[in-house]
Formats: C-alpha cells, sequence, structure tokens
C-alpha cells in the first residue's frame, strides 16, 4: 500500500519519466462491470494534483450498461442517489505511454466503490497472499477482424460484413504474411504497450486471429487482459479495420474463446502445482484448486459468461464446454490440466470466451480454486474423451438461468461479497430484460409474413 512519502517519491520519478518521453497529454480511465473501459484525457497540470489526492468520477459508469442505458434496479447509484462522484484514486503503477498517441500517458483508476471490477480481484489477490499464495495467470483471446469501420457496420446492419481475409485458415503462415503491416503494428504496438504477446496466428474462420499475452502476477495479468482489447480497436482503427470480440457472431462460424491459464506460487517465488509423484503430476493443491473450480462453475457461469451472446458459444462441438468437467490435455473439458515442468504446470480454465470482463472472469475462477484449497475439496473423476459426453454438472445455457444460479449461491456471496453479487446480479437481470423485450431479425424474418 502507497504511503505519503512513496507517493511522492514516484511521483517525482513520473516527472523525469513524461520528461523523457516528452508527454504532453494524460489519460486516466476504469473498466466498468461490462469491461468497457471508461475515461478521459487531463491536462499535465491536472494531472499532477490528481496524482497526489484522486479525483472525483461519475459513478454512473457503474449505474448503466455496456449502451449508455441506465439501469432501472440499480442500487449502487441511480436516480435515488443523483449520480454522485466517487473517489478515484490515479494507480501510479500502470503508467503507459501510448505508442500510438503522440506525446500521451495512461493510468488506470481504482475506484472506491465496492462493485468496482478491479477493486473485486484486488480483494482475491489479497486473499491469496494471506494464503501464502502469489496467483500467476495469462489470457489467450480470439477475435475476428473486419475491413469496416463503425459507421460501415450500422449501415450495412451488421450484416454481409467484409472480413480481413476470405476462408478458413488456421495458423496459415500467408495470412499473416499478407496482412504483415497491420500484424506488425499490433504486435509492436501492444509490445510498447506494455502488453508483451507470446504467440500470435490466425484461427479457423475468415479473418480470425487468435492472441496469447504472456504470463504475469493476477492484477497486472488482468490489466493487460482488459487493456488488450481496447488498445487492438485502437490499433486496428489506424488501420481502416475493425475487430469483434463477441462470444459468438454468426452462428455458422466459430466462437471466440478468452481461455485463462492459471498457477499458484508461493510468495517466495516457488511454483506449487507440480508433484512428479502426484496423480497425473498434480500437486494436492492444485487437485484442490481445480475440484474448488468445477464445484463452483455453474454457480459462477454468470460471472464467466456475462453477455446473452455468450451463450450461443457454449453449444455441443464449438470448443466450448457445456458442463462442469476437468480432464488433462483435454481440449473438450471446461478444465484443461496442462502437466509439465514446476513452473509450466497449470490449469487452463476454457469456459472463459473473448466477450468476459477480465477483473471478474479471474476474480471468480481463481476465487473458486482458493475455495477448494481452503475446504480441501475432493477432486472428481477426470474426464477422458469427448467432454460433451462426460457425467457431470451441466453448466447454465441462458444468461437468465446463469443469474438465477449466481443469486442463489451462498459460496459466491461469502467469497466475492455480498454487494458485488447483488449488483452483478442486478446488472445481468438488466441484461436479460433488455434482450427478452428485443424483436430480432429471426423474427422478423420468421413471423412478419407468414404467421
Amino acid at each position: 500500500m502507497d504511503t505519503p512519502k512513496s507517493r511522492a517519491a514516484q511521483i517525482e520519478q513520473l516527472r523525469e519519466k513524461f520528461k523523457e518521453n516528452g508527454i504532453r497529454k494524460v489519460k486516466l480511465g476504469g473498466f466498468d462491470i461490462d469491461g468497457v473501459l471508461r475515461g478521459k484525457y487531463v491536462s499535465l497540470d491536472k494531472f499532477w494534483g490528481v496524482a497526489e489526492s484522486g479525483l472525483g468520477f461519475c459513478d454512473v459508469i457503474f449505474g448503466w450498461d455496456s449502451g449508455d442505458q441506465l439501469y432501472d434496479n440499480a442500487s449502487v447509484t441511480g436516480w435515488h442517489s443523483g449520480y454522485p462522484d466517487a473517489h478515484a484514486t490515479v494507480d501510479l503503477s500502470t503508467y503507459r505511454r501510448i505508442p500510438w498517441e503522440e506525446a500521451t500517458a495512461a493510468f488506470l483508476l481504482d475506484f472506491e466503490i465496492p462493485v468496482s471490477p478491479r477493486q473485486l480481484l484486488q480483494k482475491v489477490d489479497q486473499k491469496a497472499r494471506s494464503l501464502g499464495f502469489a496467483v500467476k495467470c495469462s489470457s489467450e483471446y480470439e477475435f475476428f477482424m473486419f475491413k469496416e469501420t463503425p459507421e460501415s457496420v450500422r449501415e450495412k446492419g451488421y450484416a454481409n460484413l467484409t472480413p480481413l481475409t476470405p476462408g478458413m485458415f488456421g495458423y496459415s503462415w500467408l495470412r499473416s504474411s499478407e496482412n504483415a503491416p497491420l500484424v506488425h503494428a499490433l504486435q509492436d504496438g501492444l509490445d510498447a504497450f506494455d502488453i508483451e504477446i507470446e504467440g500470435f496466428h490466425t484461427e479457423t474462420g475468415p479473418g480470425v486471429y487468435e492472441a496469447a499475452l504472456k504470463y504475469d502476477s493476477l492484477l497486472r495479468a488482468a490489466d493487460k487482459a482488459a487493456l488488450f482489447k481496447t488498445a487492438t480497436k485502437e490499433i486496428c482503427a489506424r488501420h481502416g479495420v475493425m475487430p469483434c470480440f463477441m462470444a459468438k457472431w454468426n452462428k455458422d462460424l466459430p466462437g471466440c474463446s478468452g481461455h485463462l491459464h492459471q498457477s499458484l506460487w508461493s510468495l517466495q517465488g516457488e511454483p506449487l502445482f507440480h508433484d512428479g509423484r502426484g496423480m497425473k503430476g498434480m500437486s494436492k493443491l492444485m487437485a484442490h484448486y481445480v475440484a474448488g473450480q468445477v464445484a463452483l462453475m455453474p454457480a459462477m457461469t454468470a460471472l464467466i459468461a456475462p453477455t446473452v451472446n455468450s451463450y450461443k458459444r457454449m453449444v455441443r462441438g464449438a470448443w466450448s464446454p457445456t458442463m462442469a468437467t476437468w480432464g488433462v490435455e483435454n481440449r473438450t473439458t471446461a478444465l484443461r490440466v496442462i502437466p509439465g515442468s514446476p513452473g509450466s504446470t497449470r490449469v487452463e480454465y476454457r469456459f472463459a470466451a473473448a466477450d468476459m470482463n477480465a477483473y471478474v472472469a479471474m476474480a471468480a475462477s481463481v476465487a473458486s480454486g482458493l475455495y477448494g484449497v481452503e475446504n480441501e475439496l475432493p477432486l472428481p473423476a477426470e474426464t477422458v474423451g469427448n467432454g460433451y459426453d462426460a457425467k457431470a454438472r451441466p453448466l447454465p445455457s441462458t444468461l437468465r438461468l446463469a443469474t438465477e444460479a449466481l443469486a442463489a449461491s451462498r459460496e459466491a456471496r461469502e467469497i466475492l461479497g455480498e454487494q458485488f453479487v447483488d449488483h452483478y446480479v442486478r446488472t445481468r437481470d438488466w441484461e436479460c430484460r433488455q434482450f427478452e423485450s428485443a424483436v430480432t431479425r429471426w423474427e422478423l424474418e420468421r413471423y412478419f409474413e407468414i404467421i
């Protein structure tokens, strides 16, 4: 935790960095419940003031949805509270220079409000440390890219879009070379933005890519995962390209995953998931961790799969699990245990998709694992072979069912906090109601004339 003295020293170091990098503008922002980065530019003079004492930021960002529509059921803020400012602190350690913007620095904000996703993850991280563990995590994102703009997709009604490249070319050397200027701009720009990409390749589908982010400590991994989507959109826009991170944008094409890789280490830096004499090379600690994630996955589904669209991906044979299962090197299960060296043994939370809020998804999945560790939960039978044929607990198949499961979960409220879960349930109920009242193109095409 920062002391006034240490914070003053940080600010002085930043002044020197700003001079070295020619910084003239500062961008401050934080992530809302849907994982949307909300922020603004401030002048240098303004920044040095808020760097010391923080700033007020309208708490409406926790009182509306991804389309800026105000919740009618919010308890944290609303018309009843007058949408006041919430106090926000600049996390000075998150300093980044935005390479694709001239002379601009960027920082993330910590909101003093109990439903802030970044603050939720910080509490989970503190819980892990209180148990003697440091969490390491990394994320993978699949996403489609289109030769479109925000204006053109609306003009086309989100139909007949032009993909970056045609055809199903997974792991294509050719396609990435054909688009080398964009591919290199993404890798180089993200790396300069402190988001190191370990692997970048085409996936199966027109214009689909997968990016594997390098692992880091829990909070930094979440910062990088959350910033990755916004940064990718900004870089692509400068090349006339628009990426899409929906879980399933087209029923005839593959969905987009957002897999999370996790492991526990000691506070002294020793890996704790590997045991060469253990079952499948897993330590007892890892077995309990995976058991906790399996046990709580149905209740936590709404936190991992946050949109109505998330569940269009979660169907049999679509590389997305439909049941709470685990298996060793099994890509059909919800959790893929990856044995290896002491430092590489980990669990891959394959259930998550590209539409996740990285802070919330990491908080829910890691907290579930820690719950298994604390309660020494026994590991259920491994799923061998096709995970879709496993005899296991099914995951909720819609956001409505997932929201109801989360609302009823005593464990979720215990490990994530009553106030956060209550607020999150209200936001997902709102999301469900917006969809349930919508008239879709499918309905028009099916019923408009014939009924």
